[in-house]
């Protein structure tokens, strides 16, 4: 019987660590929530040391690399200072996302054309170490042939103005930012880049994601990294719980 392939699920875990620091305790544990994500069926464990180190901290890297029996993917800004931490503890992956100081989550996509340069010089060292680059853009044409000439080995898509849309109701909005999802992945796929989603998913607009297909009727979407709707529904059944249901949400839409 031929096997297709299902699309992985990367728990992003930053809101362990925020709930941790709003109190400055010992608790809860960023790497224990990991090890039950990894044995409830998350494929990776993501998270993003952000240069202000607000949730995430050095050490809960250096312990997750250690630790996980899965990949780690590392989401950082594209600064000289995480470059270094990044070489020196080399995760499975780097998605490199834009940073903003006053943000509460990342906003959008890299501004890859003006920054071009840095982002690929950056991208270039961390493969030189054998660390897989993804580049979390917005999902048009112009970023994913960016992406490419930059040598990525894959784009994770920004889908927050699809599940904002999606969440409030607005069907027409919502419908286009799903065909520029699947526009921009088709291309990706096209020119060799594997693509990857997050950012805003919830258990119900994912698996609108989900359902899209690429010309070989195979999941359209390889990866999806999601936290917050996770570990939300996690405070109500538990941990384990709202990663299967995560993981069949994405599998079996």
């Amino acid at each position: 019987m031929q096997q297709f392939p299902v699309p992985r699920l990367g728990v992003n875990i930053d809101h362990i660590a925020t709930l941790r620091q709003l109190r400055n305790t010992p608790y809860p544990s960023v790497i224990e929530a990991a090890l039950i994500c990894e044995r409830s069926g998350a494929d990776q464990i993501t998270a993003h040391l952000r240069e202000d180190r607000r949730h995430i901290q050095d050490d809960d890297i250096v312990q997750l690399k250690r630790k996980l029996n899965v990949p780690l993917n590392l989401e950082m800004g594209a600064a000289p200072e995480m470059l270094k931490f990044a070489l020196k503890i080399r995760p499975e992956w780097v998605c490199i996302v834009p940073e903003k100081r006053n943000e509460v989550t990342t906003e959008g996509g890299l501004a890859l054309k003006k920054n071009f340069k840095r982002i690929a010089d950056l991208t270039t060292k961390l493969q030189k170490k054998k660390i897989k680059v993804s580049l979390f853009v917005e999902p048009s044409q112009e970023a994913m042939k960016l992406s490419a000439k930059m040598g990525a080995e894959a784009v994770e898509l920004h889908t927050g103005s699809f599940c904002l849309a999606d969440q409030m109701g607005k069907k027409s909005k919502s419908i286009s930012e799903l065909k520029r999802i699947r526009e921009a992945a088709l291309l990706a796929k096209k020119l060799g880049l594997h693509a990857h989603a997050g950012h805003g998913f919830d258990y119900l607009n994912v698996r609108r994601v989900s359902e899209l297909l690429d010309l070989n009727h195979n999941p359209l979407i390889e990866e999806y990294n999601i936290g917050h709707a996770i570990i939300c529904r996690a405070a109500i059944v538990g941990m384990e719980q709202a990663v299967r249901e995560m993981v069949s949400a994405i599998q079996a839409p």
